[in-house]
């Protein structure tokens, strides 16, 4: 059973790209492969850290399609929007309540590690989801091609 952390997170800027995307149609690998020759580009990054960024509208997982849009983030954490780069955006990340996953495995796993989340934790948690960016923190033990890969799921929560 997975057991998060629960992690009070405060506000954060970003720099990056964003696609609208959804399930049915993933543009993540494209939205990643024309972030990543731009991120050196970005001088003030506070760390070496990754954000894979989900914005869905409100109620998206209340009446969930496949078909349904999103917007979805490549970025890294700056300490102020200074330069952002052409191209690039900022985003501000509000402060907020966090349960933090850490999956192991590459991509073809991660659905078992949202079905965990979502199916089983959630609904047996004090907690509910909460209509605020959902995110993933890649660090130095992510690898999309590594079954060894690691990263942080970070799901934003309210008491309910």
């Amino acid at each position: 059973m997975l057991q998060p952390r629960i992690k009070l997170l405060p506000s954060k800027r970003l720099i990056g790209k964003k696609l609208s995307m959804s399930f049915a149609n993933n543009k993540t690998h494209e939205l990643w492969k024309s972030f990543m020759p731009r991120r050196a580009e970005i001088k003030n990054a506070t760390s070496e850290l990754l954000f894979s960024l989900q914005v869905y509208p409100n109620s998206f997982f209340a009446h969930f399609s496949p078909l349904a849009e999103f917007e979805k983030w490549a970025a890294v954490e700056v300490d102020a929007f200074l330069d952002v780069p052409e191209g690039c955006e900022s985003f501000v990340l509000s402060e907020g309540l966090y349960a933090v996953f850490l999956h192991k495995g590459g991509p073809a796993t991660a659905q078992k590690t949202f079905n965990a989340i979502f199916e089983t934790w959630l609904p047996g948690s004090e907690y509910q989801l909460d209509d605020r960016p959902h995110f993933e923190l890649l660090g130095e033990k992510y690898s999309n091609t590594s079954p060894d890969s690691e990263e942080e799921v970070w799901i934003p929560i309210k008491p309910k």
